[in-house]
């Protein structure tokens, strides 16, 4: 992997392209009416750093169009707090699981794709598969452009969370995996998002924004097929 670095500030130039990211969904129409069926299965989408369930509002219409049982994640604005916030979401998948008797499918935009892949970690029965798009695997906030901002809100250091990451990716996941990532992400280094730790991930290279990601035709191309019975 190249070596992780702290983003410039310069990058979230790339996230200007956030429209375009939006215009390729009619271009991909005829593909993504070919997508698999969900037939019901359960799907919870969890949003990024500072965001709600309003930034997920177009690929969750999408997954429901499909036939998939979809939830969002039903917290609020995501201010972090990795730790609280999965226990939240098992609180909420054990639910799900109780009524449904499937386990549950995961999207998760950055933020939201690491407290998927946490829960798994500590509760793999309730999680059929992940989904991440742009969530950063290794160093917490550390190499996004919007750290300074993060450590303002919440008072991080970022070598510290960093180690703490370290610590617990020595804590296998098993749940399957896959990483979706763009090097023209304006927020999270593209390198953080590749899972060296769980050979099970699967990483998948896109070309779109960060916030785009969940509004781009080819990334929910790729999640409707991935997320397939």
């Amino acid at each position: 992997m190249s070596r992780l670095e702290e983003p410039h500030f310069l990058n979230l130039l790339h996230e200007l392209r956030f429209p375009f990211d939006m215009a390729s969904l009619p271009l991909k129409a005829a593909s993504l009416n070919r997508a698999p069926r969900g037939n019901g299965a359960p799907v919870v989408v969890l949003p990024g750093y500072l965001t709600d369930d309003q930034s997920t509002w177009v690929l969750r219409a999408y997954l429901d169009y499909l036939g998939y049982d979809v939830s969002g994640w039903g917290q609020g604005l995501n201010r972090g707090g990795v730790g609280r916030l999965t226990q939240a979401m098992i609180d909420q998948l054990e639910e799900i699981v109780s009524d449904t008797g499937q386990s549950v499918r995961l999207v998760g935009q950055s933020l939201g794709g690491v407290i998927s892949r946490e829960i798994a970690r500590e509760r793999p029965y309730l999680v059929d598969r992940i989904v991440t798009l742009g969530s950063p695997v290794v160093g917490g906030h550390k190499y996004t452009t919007i750290f300074s901002l993060f450590r303002m809100l919440t008072g991080e250091n970022a070598d510290e969370m960093e180690e703490r990451v370290r610590q617990r990716n020595r804590v296998p996941i098993k749940t399957p995996i896959t990483a979706i990532y763009s090097r023209s992400d304006g927020v999270v280094s593209w390198q953080a998002c590749i899972d060296e730790h769980n050979p099970q991930v699967e990483h998948v290279e896109v070309d779109s924004s960060h916030g785009g990601m969940g509004v781009n035709g080819a990334v929910l191309e790729i999640i409707a097929q991935r997320l397939a019975p």
